[in-house]
């Protein structure tokens, strides 16, 4: 079983930054991949970015490439999600997913265990 807790979202105005974070309880969490996702209002939850058990790959939607990056620290049983550049668009609630297989997968359905969510609001 693995616990997921998402912080650091919050309001930032259009061009601004903000890093959230997803800390995770279990000792097997250096081996899963790691994903972030997101819903906004009336929308699907849709892939933001994924990272490897090691970090090694990492791959990411293509309206955040370049603007977003994603890390983890095994040590310290955390993944981020460093946001730059926000836009409107970008508003929305931030999940941390983790999937029990070692890749990158990019589909909702490939994750087993999802945090709570952070809202993000960008305003404009």
């Amino acid at each position: 079983q693995v616990h997921l807790v998402e912080s650091g979202g919050g309001l930032v105005q259009a061009g601004g930054s903000l890093r959230l974070s997803c800390a995770a309880s279990g000792r097997t969490f250096r081996s899963y991949a790691m994903g972030w996702f997101r819903q906004a209002p009336g929308k699907e939850r849709e892939f933001v970015a994924a990272i490897s058990w090691s970090g090694g790959s990492t791959y990411y939607t293509d309206s955040v490439k370049g603007r977003f990056t994603i890390s983890r620290d095994n040590a310290k049983n955390t993944v981020y999600l460093q946001m730059n550049s926000l836009r409107p668009e970008d508003t929305a609630v931030y999940y941390c997913a983790a999937s029990t297989q070692g890749a990158v997968i990019t589909t909702p359905l490939g994750y087993v265990y999802w945090g709570q969510g952070t809202q993000v609001t960008v305003s404009s």
